[in-house]
């Protein structure tokens, strides 16, 4: 790269959770999505899912959001992102989860993604930290935290789905304050 070439961030914007997106939460339901989260849910779980994430734009920003990632320039979806507060090792803290689509990765788009949804916290208030749990096998996820300026905590045994341990990494970053 030139010294006067730059790397530029892609351009992303994150759209309030609606009734109008449960295509889109079907599409991230898909195998290949999945994989590190215990596969595909049941249709009457994704149901239930879209109505809580349609649910989350009508409260409190303290109380958690959840997004759609378009693409600025066209408006297209390529994947969601959200937080949510939760108790993690006796503090309160938000956690939060992302996904592109598969036709979309490799641009940048989560990492953009996961970048904006840190401001949107941080200005929320609520909790000071927020904190991703990637399963210790996905390269992938576990890259978008570190590029985003998550730092690890190390390895932790985490419950999801209900019932299902997973071996995960805990990522966090400061929210100030």
């Amino acid at each position: 790269m030139s010294d006067t070439a730059r790397e530029v961030p892609p351009q992303i914007r994150l759209m309030a959770w609606s009734d109008g997106d449960l295509g889109l939460l079907r599409r991230t339901n898909a195998p290949e999505m999945t994989e590190h989260l215990g596969g595909p849910e049941p249709e009457e779980k994704v149901l239930s899912r879209h109505a809580e994430y349609a649910a989350m734009s009508a409260r409190p920003a303290t109380e958690g959001q959840m997004f759609k990632v378009v693409l600025a320039a066209t408006g297209e979806a390529v994947g969601s992102v959200g937080y949510w507060p939760r108790i993690w090792q006796g503090e309160a803290v938000y956690e939060t989860g992302y996904g592109v689509l598969p036709e979309s990765r490799g641009r940048g788009l989560a990492v953009a993604a996961l970048r904006a949804v840190v401001a949107v916290a941080r200005a929320a208030g609520g909790p000071r930290t927020l904190h991703a749990y990637p399963s210790v096998d996905h390269t992938a996820s576990n890259a978008i935290c570190r590029r985003a300026g998550f730092t690890c905590a190390g390895e932790v045994a985490f419950e999801y789905p209900p019932g299902t341990q997973l071996r995960s990494h805990d990522w966090w970053i400061g929210l100030g304050g």
